[in-house]
């Protein structure tokens, strides 16, 4: 079907699954419904970190990425399940189906969040009475709880889907943005980190209201071209469309480059890992996306070529960020032999705008080293003094 046009009016949702791995696990197992539910990395061990949990065990407190030993204390009846990817997977898949069934207009954007473009199938005369339809299907054969966000746009759409949860449908106008969406704090709009929050609030910048109404150039002295970005959602502008291929296209961002002479130098590999992450800064810019795995690409002399990757608990796009870690996979895994050509590649990418904390199962390992690394380095540092301990980057 063929895209909208920019400037012609549109209707948009944004679908996103409440708890989705504990709704799937209390949808296998009615049991568990109604109770405390938490799906946990590893559930006898203390230390295990929470991937999701039940809006019954967020009532005391309980949250996403808090250790197993908090949750409990917090709720000790929490009921800890083991996470299930296969389970969820398939569970994504039948909601992308219903979903379909409607539209071919459909953008996933995780595996429990959606866009669909609705504009064509009467969504500009009867949005609620559709969402409202998606949603009740989607409970009444999956046995799965979603809210959906109404609105003009994407970013909109998905502001929106949050405001109301769960089993929520929410609109939200453009002309319902002074008084609904501009006197929030900067860091509650989607695409702003903790980071970026910080950098907003030196140049006075506070809340969103206050975004819509800066100037570029302030907001690219924050944040670069982003920032540009980051003003014109706040003030209601997003031109981007539902794209169902969008996920396909967005799977990686590269640059290679063969050297002009089979090089032995550590220095001058080192200095076009520079060269190669400005170039894929730019062009993850031009697509405005971020990725959270990154991979180099060696090729010697002899035509013998290597791949070394890690894996980022983080989204980067940022060039200095692209080369530090490439850099440190080269020099960890280089034997010296002659290079003739280079590569980096940034995969597993999303829009930038919707970089967020999430955990899913693919990461909580990952977050659960990240944080017990961080408390050791916070205790030795109360022991022994600020900055006596600093964490590195891991592969």
């Amino acid at each position: 079907m063929e895209q909208r046009g920019q400037t012609a009016a549109r209707v948009i949702l944004h679908l996103d699954m409440n708890c989705f791995f504990a709704s799937v696990e209390q949808a296998h197992n009615p049991e568990l419904k109604g109770l405390a539910l938490a799906v946990a990395g590893n559930p006898k061990a203390r230390r295990g970190i929470l991937v999701t949990c039940s809006y019954e065990a967020r009532a005391f407190g309980v949250y996403t990425t808090m250790t197993v030993g908090e949750a409990k204390r917090l709720c000790p009846e929490l009921v800890l399940v083991p996470p299930d990817g296969e389970k969820y997977r398939e569970a994504s898949r039948a909601v992308f189906a219903i979903l379909r069934t409607y539209t071919d207009l459909v953008e996933p954007v995780s595996i429990d969040e959606a866009y669909i473009d609705i504009t064509d199938i009467g969504g500009l005369t009867d949005a609620v009475g559709i969402a409202e339809d998606m949603q009740q299907r989607i409970l009444r054969e999956l046995d799965l709880p979603c809210s959906i966000g109404i609105a003009p746009n994407k970013f909109l759409a998905k502001t929106a889907s949050d405001m109301k949860k769960p089993m929520g449908i929410t609109i939200l106008r453009k002309r319902e943005l002074a008084e609904k969406l501009w006197p929030l704090p900067v860091l509650d709009m989607h695409g702003v980190g903790k980071s970026s929050a910080v950098k907003l609030e030196d140049v006075h910048i506070r809340t969103i209201g206050e975004l819509a109404a800066a100037d570029d150039y302030t907001v690219k002295q924050a944040l670069g071209k982003r920032g540009v970005r980051l003003k014109e959602r706040a003030k209601g502008n997003d031109h981007r469309p539902v794209d169902p291929e969008a996920a396909e296209d967005r799977k990686s961002v590269g640059s290679s480059t063969t050297l002009p002479v089979d090089e032995t130098e550590l220095d001058a590999c080192i200095a076009v890992f520079g060269q190669l992450a400005a170039k894929v800064e730019n062009r993850l810019g031009t697509k405005n996306l971020a990725g959270t795995s990154l991979s180099i690409q060696i090729r010697t002399a002899a035509w013998r070529n290597q791949t070394r990757s890690t894996t980022l608990l983080n989204p980067i796009y940022r060039k200095e960020d692209i080369f530090r870690d490439s850099a440190r996979l080269f020099r960890q895994h280089w034997d010296g032999e002659p290079i003739r050509l280079l590569g980096i590649t940034v995969s597993n990418v999303i829009p930038v705008e919707e970089i967020h904390e999430q955990l899913s199962f693919d990461t909580f390992e990952r977050h659960s080293k990240e944080v017990e690394m961080e408390r050791l380095v916070s205790h030795m540092n109360e022991q022994f003094g600020e900055g006596t301990i600093q964490k590195g980057s891991s592969s």
